[in-house]
């Protein structure tokens, strides 16, 4: 049980489909709170050029992911595109005592099925849905990456389509037409998060003959 007054996290849970700018926006929120705590989540895919160990994610070989699902190591994981994603359960409740500590919120960057599952588990979290400006400009970006082949970025496409008819699920919905103005939108959201949790009255969580 939580002692009397003690401080709770907000846990902010960031989705978007591939190619809505989820990535750039939670860096930039990150690098412009200093009380916001990222969640380093698992992933069986390589590491891309400008990628590092435990920076976007922690690099695992199948194996090993498959290992600790055997152990049930994993809050929520999920394949996409025949790679597995997942949180480890270590890792954030590790992050969520570092907070308590600290004063700080925790960002958590998972698909749609990882935050109905986060949720399941844990009870509570403040979901932000990352949209495009539109669905044809998103097909265009994905379209226009290049960095994959026709039937890779198909499934991408449908993907996409999948994940943005759920996106009336999330608390949030903010819409990156600018990264300038989404980004300043998820300020004004966390701002007002916050402002909610200091305006609860407070509640002694602890035990009771």
């Amino acid at each position: 049980m939580n002692p009397k007054n003690r401080f709770e996290p907000l846990v902010l849970i960031v989705s978007a489909p591939s190619g809505a700018g989820k990535s750039t926006l939670v860096d930039r929120l990150l690098e412009s709170d200093p009380k916001l705590r990222r969640v380093v989540t698992c992933t069986t895919r390589a590491p891309r050029a400008d990628e590092t160990e435990g920076d976007a994610y922690h690099f695992l070989d199948r194996a090993d992911f498959d290992a600790r699902i055997e152990r049930g190591d994993f809050v929520e994981w999920n394949e996409i595109y025949g790679q597995r994603y997942g949180t480890s359960k270590e890792v954030f409740e590790r992050d969520l005592e570092a907070a308590r500590r600290n004063g700080e919120d925790l960002v958590l960057v998972i698909d749609v099925d990882g935050k109905d599952n986060f949720i399941a588990r844990y009870g509570k979290a403040v979901t932000i849905f990352i949209l495009p400006p539109s669905v044809i400009e998103l097909h265009n970006r994905i379209a226009e990456r290049g960095t994959e082949n026709a039937e890779t970025a198909a499934r991408r496409l449908a993907r996409a389509d999948t994940e943005l008819a759920r996106a009336a699920r999330y608390d949030y919905r903010v819409t990156n037409d600018s990264i300038e103005r989404a980004l300043e939108e998820l300020r004004r959201l966390v701002a007002a998060e916050r402002g909610r949790r200091s305006a609860a009255p407070d509640i002694d969580n602890s035990a009771t003959d």
